[in-house]
């Protein structure tokens, strides 16, 4: 299989008006749009993807559509992650069995366990299917780190191939890469640029749901032409999105985005609240100082 590299789309999960169900028209339409516009795969059912707000239908049906609508176009890479070892199998068992090219797999969220239940929850998993496994450290979610040691320790599993490192410690990139080598692949969680200046080759993005052109632009240029001028130049354009998302606004924001942008992704459910009123006014001058309010889009699908 092709190693995965690049630019990773982190894609909503689009609702009907009243948020009861998927609006499947238009998640085949932002599939379409991210391959159209170069970006380099697609991750489904992350926390961007409101995966825990779904039903295992939900999930199930979600992830179906975005790997039948990529068609092989880019790799999809489907989010697993569960509070139960035994879960996160089921779900990634139902990931491989529709075609994904791989799981992405959060660590436990709730229960706080050591570095030796942790190895064993994905020593677990990665046996239990063939698809390659990305690991995804994010701390400031879920209380456990993944510290580098640990890490180099699971990568000598064989279908553990990449990490989401979402720590922002950007030495994290080049201390994981010193101790695995060519066993794990680093994608950024949240510093692209910055953690390709030290060695990552992928970056799952969140920005790329509406600028997916300039983020996998960014790559292209930091990484394979080693040009870091003209991707800082790049990263530049991206910074008033990847800030007004930041914090905890990012699903709140990507979706008020695209509504402003004439594609209604439908409200985040509950818990999560549509994006404040007095967000919105900044929101839409980013928007537009960034060119996004004038763009031809292509149209939906029947």
């Amino acid at each position: 299989m092709k190693k995965l590299r690049g630019t990773y789309t982190v894609i909503l999960t689009p609702f009907t008006e009243d948020g009861s169900e998927i609006n499947e028209a238009m998640l085949r339409w932002l599939v379409d749009f991210q391959i159209s516009e170069g970006i380099h795969g697609i991750i489904t059912l992350a926390s961007n993807g409101e995966f825990l707000s779904l039903s295992d239908e939900e999930r199930h049906q979600t992830a179906q559509i975005v790997i039948d609508q990529s068609a092989g176009r880019v790799p999809v890479v489907v989010g697993t992650a569960a509070e139960s070892t035994t879960d996160v199998i089921r779900y990634t068992k139902d990931a491989e069995s529709l075609g994904a090219d791989a799981a992405m797999v959060l660590t436990p969220y709730y229960c706080w366990i050591d570095e030796e239940e942790i190895f064993e929850h994905y020593r677990r998993i990665a046996d239990a299917v063939s698809l390659p496994i990305m690991l995804y450290n994010h701390p400031a979610s879920t209380v456990l780190d993944m510290k580098p040691p640990l890490i180099a320790r699971l990568a000598e599993i064989d279908n553990i191939s990449y990490i989401k490192e979402s720590t922002t410690d950007t030495r994290r990139v080049y201390q994981i890469n010193d101790l695995c080598g060519d066993k794990i692949t680093v994608f950024a969680g949240y510093l692209g640029y910055e953690s390709f200046m030290v060695g990552a080759e992928g970056w799952v993005s969140v920005c790329a749901n509406i600028m997916p052109a300039k983020s996998a632009q960014m790559f292209n240029l930091a990484v394979d032409k080693n040009d870091k001028n003209a991707a800082w130049d790049v990263f530049k354009e991206l910074v008033p999105i990847i800030d007004f998302l930041g914090d905890h606004l990012y699903v709140h924001g990507m979706k008020a985005a695209f509504k402003m942008m004439g594609r209604n992704m439908g409200n985040p459910r509950p818990p999560r609240l549509p994006l404040p009123k007095t967000k919105e006014d900044e929101l839409r001058t980013v928007l537009k100082n960034s060119g996004l309010l004038d763009l031809n889009l292509p149209p939906i699908k029947d």
